[in-house]
């Protein structure tokens, strides 16, 4: 079996005890940002399973946008990426 040569980890264990791949990151070339997709990037980023510069050169988001949603995750969880609850939780 061939395993291709990367950078970082393949794999990290989270606090709850699940383990992440990187298969479990969103495609590269994804359009539609749903709550669960941003929050795997903020996990994978939090716990070192990619780099803050990988997650922006391979997502091409910018720096205040991955900030944001590390924010809203501290803030107020998962939810707080959800785009319909977004006026409800700024306000707070």
């Amino acid at each position: 079996m061939f395993l291709k040569k990367i950078d970082g980890p393949r794999a990290v264990t989270l606090p709850d005890g699940t383990v992440m791949t990187r298969a479990d990151l969103p495609d590269p070339d994804t359009k539609r940002w749903v709550a669960s997709r941003k929050a795997a990037v903020v996990r994978a980023v939090a716990f070192g399973l990619i780099d803050r510069e990988q997650a922006l050169s391979r997502y091409g988001l910018s720096g205040e946008e991955l900030d944001s949603w590390t924010d809203a995750v501290k803030q107020h969880g998962e939810d707080g990426l959800k785009c319909t609850a977004l006026q409800r939780y700024r306000q707070l």
